[in-house]
């Protein structure tokens, strides 16, 4: 474990303002007839969950319901299912900043409940906490007792300093007080699930006040962006500290995932499972970009639907590959 730490900070020093992992996205072969090769096609997946006027998750559409679009050009679907059995891969972040000290017992009891519905055979987890530090409370594992005990070492960063308990060791030390959430995205999407494959989502729970991090939001959300990793916010706040809805709102719409705000222990166990349905009701969207050029940049994807009186939720565009 130490060495990943290790790993960990020498990732976000070297790399706080660039993302250089790009993940790999599976390829068509380049095959060459006649001393002629063929450029290769990357392969683009998106996962979508669809709701109907009434917020109710439609789980019986075909491939025709859809229509897709890459910097609005029309794109032919390639591959299309429903997703049920590929795995998926969580990171549980929880806010450990002086404000969230009066629901972190709710937080944990609800977190560790969702991990206990929502992991199957095949899924992983980790457990991750903020507040000035990062702090890795449970790697990756299906172990859920594992996973439940690494939700409990959770400890609140009083104001002024120091803790109510002791968390295990940072993963990015920054020695301020404050709350790293841009820091934790970025790390939890480019160290730990970039090497990941299928389905990824992080679910935070949080105000979503970010004091001291290293990263700004923008890279943050390209750190998901770049690693397919869907975003989901559980806004928690205390009334007196508020919440940065704007900021939450911006990381959730951009990486294709949720903002719903769970102010009360009820409304978190409700939003828990919303999250759970959703992760467990997604359609597969394969296609190959009419866009073949591997120049890096940002390409943005729209998904419309026949009946416009359902809603689609999924990832806004990818980076490309390069070179």
């Amino acid at each position: 474990m130490r060495s990943r730490h290790k790993l960990l900070m020498q990732c976000m020093a070297a790399a706080v303002s660039y993302m250089l992992a790009v993940p790999a996205m599976p390829q068509e072969p380049a095959p060459v007839q006649g001393g002629i090769i063929k450029t290769q096609v990357n392969l683009v997946n998106i996962f979508a969950t669809v709701r109907d006027k009434n917020k109710r998750i439609v789980s019986d559409l075909k491939q025709d319901d859809f229509k897709l679009f890459e910097d609005n050009q029309d794109q032919k679907i390639a591959f299309f299912s429903k997703e049920v059995n590929l795995p998926i891969t969580l990171a549980l972040l929880l806010d450990t900043s002086g404000s969230e000290q009066y629901m972190l017992g709710a937080i944990q009891d609800a977190g560790s409940s969702f991990l206990g519905r929502v992991l199957r055979k095949g899924d992983e987890a980790l457990v991750m906490s903020f507040d000035s530090d990062v702090d890795l409370l449970c790697d990756f594992t299906d172990d859920r007792a594992q996973l439940s005990r690494g939700i409990r070492r959770a400890r609140i960063n009083i104001p002024g300093g120091g803790y109510v308990g002791n968390n295990p060791g940072p993963i990015g030390s920054q020695q301020i007080t404050g709350t790293a959430l841009y820091d934790a995205i970025y790390l939890a999407s480019g160290e730990k699930l970039n090497t990941e494959a299928g389905r990824k989502a992080i679910v935070i729970v949080t105000d979503a006040q970010d004091e001291g991090s290293k990263v700004r939001i923008e890279e943050a959300i390209e750190a998901a962006q770049r690693t397919d990793t869907a975003i989901h916010i559980l806004l928690v706040y205390d009334p007196h500290y508020g919440a940065n809805t704007s900021a939450a709102k911006k990381i959730a719409d951009e990486t294709g995932g949720r903002v719903i705000v769970a102010n009360s222990e009820k409304k978190l166990m409700e939003a828990f499972d919303e999250i759970s349905e959703e992760l467990r009701s997604q359609y597969t969207l394969g296609y190959y970009p009419t866009n073949s050029e591997r120049d890096g940049k940002f390409r943005k994807i729209k998904i419309e639907m026949a009946n416009k009186d359902f809603k689609v939720l999924a990832r806004k565009g990818y980076y490309a590959p390069k070179g």
